[in-house]
């Protein structure tokens, strides 16, 4: 099997995945919120009709239509829910919903996504333990609630995405959360690297060679369960890094000068002990304006829930016509845009960086990403890198449906796919 996937249809005529903020209202108050979320909603919120409008204009992509995931804030603040839902199946969206760890998290709610006809929903665990998450999401009881709604969606046969924002507050809990991963079972587990956007400009981020570990914990992970990353675009790298060195009998730990922290999360989850997948799960080659579109609870379209910078407004253009032609998105799309290491990377054509991050800490979104600590050139199987030997197109599935760049951390591909709170 090839180590990237991408979508088999062209990415500039027809996002693999679209992600509606439905409301930016949630009782919560998260430390990471890109959106900074509220109690209250937005009286500037699309209405019932214009969202049915929206999912219209998805439509118009053509078919296989995108994915369509419904986030937020938490989408149950929104009293049409179950009628979007109904709406987008009715015109053959797929359609996935993201909601909040709440108290609005039922079994009846669920059960009324389901029979409206969402096919999935993603759920974020920050922590393997109430005393983690629940101090994370800054309010107690929604750790409890998340495992019940995980459970209850699994029971109804809703398949269940679980995203997980990886700061400083939960890098060595990171294997325990693998485990319950296991455990409960997951359609994929996302590991998100934070964006200092919104909240999460208060929070400290990781340093790159921090990054570098992290992602080949999930790489590790993947040996066991579904996983894949969100911002992380430099996971696509390490992926194909690791099967070169494997095919010539390389020690990773040495040759991508891995350090302490990935001695220690591997080491932890060597310690589970837990059975080994058939298949390792390829990630999908989408990002920012690459197979990806954000709309806001307002209409206005951005390359992703963590890149600010409008494209346009479904209020007053259609959709596909900001996707295919707005400069931001036809930008945004070429690599040969990209500049700093980004731009003289051998991998950029696979990676790119997280426009989002670039934008956030540089102010320009076609700068390096400020999260990778790979020298370009530096890798000592230059010959063995193809993008031609490494990517494999893919029909049109929706197991990355929850993918996502929400208000909180899905979406949530981008990254190698993207949905999460």
């Amino acid at each position: 099997m090839k180590q990237i996937r991408v979508p088999r249809h062209d990415i500039a005529d027809r996002p693999f995945i679209v992600i509606w903020e439905a409301t930016q209202a949630c009782p919560l108050a998260c430390r990471h919120c890109r959106a900074e979320a509220r109690p209250e909603r937005d009286a500037g919120e699309l209405s019932t009709a214009e969202a049915f409008d929206l999912m219209e204009q998805v439509a118009e992509f053509g078919g296989p239509p995108p994915m369509f995931v419904i986030t937020g804030g938490d989408p149950f603040q929104r009293p049409d829910l179950f009628d979007l839902v109904r709406h987008g199946a009715r015109i053959g969206l797929p359609v996935a919903v993201s909601p909040s760890g709440t108290p609005t998290l039922t079994e009846d709610g669920l059960t009324g996504l389901r029979d409206a006809g969402a096919r999935a929903i993603s759920l974020s665990l920050d922590g393997s333990t109430a005393r983690i998450h629940d101090d994370f999401r800054a309010t107690p009881g929604v750790y409890g609630w998340t495992l019940d709604a995980w459970r209850a969606a699994r029971g109804l046969g809703l398949k269940v995405q679980i995203n997980t924002t990886v700061t400083g507050h939960n890098l060595t809990d990171l294997p325990e959360i693998v485990r319950i991963v296991h455990e409960m079972g997951a359609l994929t587990w996302s590991a998100f690297l934070l964006v200092p956007t919104g909240r999460g400009r208060l929070l400290p981020g990781l340093d790159a060679h921090q990054v570098e570990d992290v992602l080949n914990f999930v790489y590790d992970a993947g040996a066991h369960i579904p996983a894949r990353t969100t911002e992380a675009h430099h996971f696509r790298r390490i992926v194909v890094q690791r099967e070169i060195l494997r095919r010539h009998g390389e020690d990773h730990v040495a040759a991508l000068g891995l350090g302490p922290l990935y001695a220690d999360l591997r080491h932890r989850l060597t310690e589970l002990d837990l059975p080994m997948r058939r298949v390792r799960r390829a990630p999908m080659d989408v990002s920012s304006a690459r197979g990806f579109v954000f709309v806001s609870h307002r209409g206005t379209v951005h390359p992703s829930g963590f890149l600010p910078t409008p494209a346009g407004s479904v209020r007053d253009e259609r959709l596909p016509g900001i996707y295919r032609t707005s400069p931001l998105f036809t930008g945004l799309r070429d690599p040969a845009n990209l500049t700093g290491k980004c731009g003289a990377c051998e991998f950029r054509t696979i990676c790119g960086g997280s426009r989002s991050r670039a934008l956030a800490v540089s102010g320009d979104p076609y700068a390096a990403e400020p999260w990778c600590s790979y020298t370009p050139g530096s890798f000592p199987y230059q010959a063995d890198i193809s993008a031609a030997s490494w990517v494999d197109d893919v029909r049109e599935g929706f197991s990355d449906a929850t993918a996502g760049q929400g208000t909180c951390s899905r979406s949530r591909t981008s990254g190698s796919g993207a949905a999460g709170r």
